[in-house]
């Protein structure tokens, strides 16, 4: 993983008397996103136009409302995925705007077909078989960010976010983030996380690292499953992910644990060492 101290994304809020929009300013994958807004979305749109030209982005993708993804497609936005019940209960939109042929070519898209074909093939497995002999799970506290930090920083060349920086891991917990691992020998081989948007009730899976020798023992189901029962227990019921689309084994995760797949994103950031198309995949917590 990259362990320069670029600046990775800075969350703003955007607003005339027209609109009001929360903003990611993402330099780091070259990337403008919008996760939340009210109001006009021509001006909107207007106003995106400018910042992308200002900061030399090259996509921007919006969660948008169920009223409006078909004006952002009358804009030139295409259609990417969509987070099933994501506004507590009701569907966001992902809309996405590229700004050059390479960014919006996917150089492997074929391929992922391949793996997604593969994927959807597979039965359900759900995780009620017992941890392998020798593991451990556990919520993870602020006194672990240091070897979540190793674990990150070598599974990881490079990622979207700074997930190798012990004082950010510390500062995503505090602001909510819940991460479950898996130890081995008072070890953290393993972990997994939930980012939890309060605000609508629902939480993305994230951060899903295993160091090489301990894969192939289902480690990362047990934390997917982990991670949803506590947000039951916190009444979030949207559970989604984003899944680099040339990995099986995360997709088939998602996939054996009953998540939907629901769109492709093309290059959507910068991770392991390219910029990457990422499988959006949705599960609503509430259904048994």
């Amino acid at each position: 993983m990259t362990t320069k101290n670029d600046i990775y994304y800075h969350a703003c809020t955007e607003k005339d008397e027209r609109f009001i929009m929360n903003v990611c300013l993402d330099p780091f994958n070259a990337r403008l996103r919008v996760d939340d807004y009210r109001g006009d979305v021509r001006a909107m749109h207007s106003r995106i136009l400018e910042l992308v030209e200002q900061h030399s982005f090259t996509k921007v993708f919006i969660k948008s409302r169920q009223e409006d993804w078909q004006t952002f497609l009358s804009l030139g936005y295409m259609l990417e995925g969509v987070y099933k019940k994501y506004f507590n209960g009701n569907d966001a939109y992902s809309m996405a705007m590229y700004f050059t042929d390479e960014r919006r070519t996917s150089d492997y898209w074929m391929e992922e077909d391949t793996i997604l074909r593969q994927v959807l093939a597979l039965p359900r497995k759900l995780s009620d078989e017992s941890l392998a002999l020798g593991y451990s799970l556990r919520l993870a506290v602020t006194e672990d960010a240091e070897q979540l930090a190793n674990l990150y920083g070598a599974v990881f060349q490079t990622y979207p976010t700074p997930m190798n920086d012990v004082s950010y891991i510390k500062k995503v917990m505090l602001e909510g983030t819940i991460f479950y691992i898996v130890e081995k020998e008072g070890k953290i081989v393993s972990a997994a996380s939930a980012e939890i948007n309060a605000t609508y009730n629902n939480a993305e899976m994230t951060d899903c690292a295993t160091y090489p020798e301990h894969r192939k023992h289902g480690l990362m189901r047990h934390l997917i499953s982990a991670l949803e029962k506590e947000l039951r227990r916190r009444h979030m019921y949207c559970a989604y992910s984003l899944a680099r689309s040339l990995s099986f084994g995360m997709n088939a995760v998602f996939h054996q644990l009953g998540y939907e797949y629901t769109g492709r994103m093309t290059k959507n950031c910068n991770i392991f060492d390219k910029f990457e198309d990422m499988n959006l995949w949705v599960k609503n917590l509430s259904a048994k």
